[in-house]
């Protein structure tokens, strides 16, 4: 949700001098190519010398990866996506990718629907390269979808419908959600990420009131709307409505923990007011969330610059 609009992007101090990254595709568990970018953590890097190879890659083993999820009709090779990554990637291990019908994935986007398996397949990829602690950190439609998969993916095996979340958010899981749900104990690659970062994430769905949001719904139900979101934001975009509709952020929250959860939201954002990052905060319980509202920030990863990136990714690496 953070490009319809976009406007000018912040540029980064950040040196461009980086370890070789790995660019991939990867396969959802719906069958959906995704492309995927690795960056290894820069910290130290111009000290490691061909003699230190064992000692770096245990060092990559043990370290936290950071996976990016960006926002709608954005990908992996916007400035604004590079520019997080060249920031977060002095911390730990970073892995962008785009959300199917963004960049070069396949499929057709579903503005936050399905694109959690999208995540789903990009945290998996970084637990086979060895990296035992992963944090997820999404930008306006990733946002909400770091949401969604902190909820419905987890290495605890406590059936949803038992653990502590409002009739609303249960009700949601069961009828949409409940085929993603994978937990540690099912046997297959872990895909649930060790905290969660939500930037300038909407609370609830269909929300119209800025005029931001009202063009956005106009790209994603109208015909014409689809038309300029493939050939004016290269964003090929479902046009099935959601059904059933899924689980919303805000009923996502309460089943994130234990892992922690950090809200981002800045008060100038011209796509969702504040009530929507004090909603999920609240939604955590008392002490069960990180909410940063920050000062003349505008939206998502277009809007944030080098120290706010700097700051979550300590906090990510920290949590």
């Amino acid at each position: 949700m953070s490009s319809v609009s976009e406007g000018r992007f912040l540029s980064s101090s950040v040196s461009l001098l980086t370890p070789n990254p790995r660019r991939t595709t990867l396969l959802t568990d719906d069958g959906v190519a995704v492309e995927a970018v690795y960056e290894p953590c820069t910290a130290g890097f111009a000290a490691v010398g061909e003699g230190a190879a064992d000692s770096a890659g245990e060092r990559v083993r043990a370290t936290t990866a950071i996976v990016v999820a960006h926002g709608f009709t954005g990908h992996l090779d916007r400035p604004a996506v590079r520019r997080a990554a060249q920031v977060f990637s002095q911390r730990a291990a970073v892995i962008t990718f785009s959300f199917r019908g963004h960049g070069r994935s396949g499929g057709r986007s579903t503005v936050g629907d399905r694109e959690v398996r999208d995540l789903a397949a990009a945290v998996a990829w970084a637990r086979s390269l060895g990296h035992r602690r992963i944090v997820t950190v999404g930008f306006s439609m990733g946002g909400s979808v770091a949401l969604r998969h902190g909820a419905l993916y987890t290495d605890d095996a406590t059936p949803i419908p038992a653990r502590n979340a409002g009739p609303d958010s249960v009700h949601d899981v069961i009828r949409g959600d409940s085929a993603v749900r994978v937990t540690a104990c099912e046997g297959r690659m872990e895909a649930h990420a060790d905290a969660v970062v939500a930037v300038s994430a909407p609370a609830r769905w269909f929300y119209r009131g800025t005029a931001p949001m009202r063009r956005l719904h106009w790209v994603v139900t109208r015909p014409t709307g689809r038309l300029v979101g493939r050939y004016g934001f290269g964003t090929r975009i479902d046009r099935a409505a959601w059904d059933p509709v899924p689980l919303s952020p805000v009923g996502a929250v309460p089943l994130i923990a234990p892992a922690p959860l950090l809200v981002v939201h800045g008060d100038q954002d011209p796509y969702f007011p504040l009530d929507h990052p004090r909603a999920l905060a609240a939604a955590a319980g008392e002490g069960g969330a990180d909410l940063w509202l920050e000062r003349g920030m505008g939206h998502a990863e277009n809007a944030s610059d080098d120290a706010l990136l700097a700051r979550i990714a300590d906090w990510a690496v920290a949590a």
